[in-house]
């Protein structure tokens, strides 16, 4: 090759290796929004929050400590959420970057709006908004429940969003809520959606008697101590797009059990003791195998019957029944969970005919499945078919283990 040859494709090479730094910015040079909040203002429009995070807090290169807060809160009022972000600008010096938005918050006063989902196809729109963002409803302003979280074991706020929440879906507490679930499940007009309830602020109301310790909502749980105020338990149901009631921690996890999608894997539980009315047994849910759902929707309202398989492990027994060398006593234990986990889960479905007028199980996708073609099935309307149903659910349980203690002392010799 000549010498002029090389000395022409030199500059070329640069030009190539360089192109993809030219736009480049410094982390220092921008603000990060970590979760974007919507609530309904008191005349037109939405009151939009803005959670920023300071990336120093926490950071390897800053030794964790830094003199800066580790976030800030702006909210102002608009009527086009799509000019946001130039707008925060003339209150934030750096340039807002919706990079790290991982949570939508919205306050229930606002989902319950028949504009709501106007204001959630507005947010798609939004630059680098991505559809698997986390949908949170709160029962105060969102613009407050952002200034009230105050996490107090982590610094950096992103991981304790990202910790409670997928802790939450472990244990079957919240459900699994994103923003392009919501849009899909809106969209097909047939199922109902639940989003993740949430509160800074307790429940004035007190709780005198609950059957089961997760039959409870967010802001009812009340603990005590020095921690966060923040609860994140139940959820929020919408119908169509908009918000209509809210579950309790047990129906959502009763709505995990019957919805062959979304599984909950470290789900636990109390139940009665069936041999003492005074005392309680924790037990430990899980699912090996998918509920059995099965449909005859041309027998006059249709019918559907859902056979729900329960592997149990019984962690807690406080009246000490020997269950290991006693058939009898095992026998009866697994009636007694059968019958109390389908007395709960068919009032849930019977609150969802009644109440909601729709299911949250994605059993519509199953019903698909009896009809030739889509066209038949939109005939049948399967919101408006749902309510008149005569729907059945059996639990058929396995139990696994029966606590780790094999013999159990003599009370009567312990006490004497």
């Amino acid at each position: 090759m000549k010498t002029s040859q090389i000395k022409l494709l030199c500059p070329l090479i640069i030009i190539v290796l360089l192109s993809g730094c030219w736009d480049q910015k410094e982390i220092d040079r921008r603000d990060y929004v970590l979760a974007i909040g919507f609530d309904k203002a008191e005349d037109q429009g939405i009151e939009i929050s803005f959670l920023i995070i300071n990336p120093e807090v926490g950071s390897v290169q800053m030794g964790g400590s830094t003199s800066e807060p580790p976030t800030e809160i702006i909210s102002f009022k608009t009527k086009d959420i799509i000019t946001t972000e130039s707008f925060a600008n003339t209150i934030v010096a750096r340039e807002i970057s919706f990079d790290m938005i991982r949570i939508i918050i919205v306050s229930e006063k606002l989902a319950r709006d028949k504009d709501f989902i106007r204001w959630m196809y507005d947010a798609i729109k939004l630059k680098d908004i991505r559809r698997d963002n986390f949908l949170v409803f709160t029962k105060e302003d969102a613009r407050k429940f952002m200034e009230n979280n105050k996490p107090r074991l982590e610094t950096r706020v992103h991981k304790y969003f990202e910790n409670i929440i997928n802790r939450g879906n472990e244990t079957g507490l919240i459900p699994f809520s994103q923003l392009h679930t919501y849009l899909r499940i809106t969209e097909a007009d047939a199922d109902l959606f639940l989003g993740i309830y949430a509160t800074t602020e307790p429940d004035k109301d007190e709780i005198n008697e609950m059957r089961n310790e997760d039959n409870i909502f967010a802001g009812q749980f009340k603990p005590r101590g020095k921690t966060n105020k923040t609860e994140f338990l139940g959820s929020a149901v919408f119908k169509e797009g908009k918000m209509i009631g809210k579950l309790t921690g047990e129906e959502t996890r009763i709505s995990y059990l019957l919805n062959n999608v979304d599984h909950a894997t470290d789900m636990l539980a109390s139940v009665p003791d069936p041999f003492n009315k005074n005392y309680s047994m924790g037990v430990r849910i899980s699912q090996q195998k998918e509920a059995d759902i099965q449909m005859n929707l041309f027998d006059r309202n249709g019918t559907i019957h859902v056979t729900l398989p329960l592997m149990i492990d019984v962690l807690s027994d406080h009246s000490m029944v020997n269950y290991n060398s006693n058939k009898e006593n095992r026998e009866k234990l697994k009636k007694h969970i059968e019958d109390q986990f389908e007395g709960r889960i068919n009032n849930f479905v019977r609150k969802t005919q009644e109440e909601f007028k729709g299911e949250p199980f994605g059993w519509s996708l199953n019903a698909r499945k009896e009809f030739s073609n889509l066209k038949d099935y939109y005939k049948f309307n399967w919101m408006e078919a749902y309510p008149n149903m005569d729907v059945k659910v059996t639990v058929k349980v396995k139990i696994i283990e029966y606590g780790r203690q094999s013999k159990l002392p003599s009370l009567h010799k312990v006490r004497d």
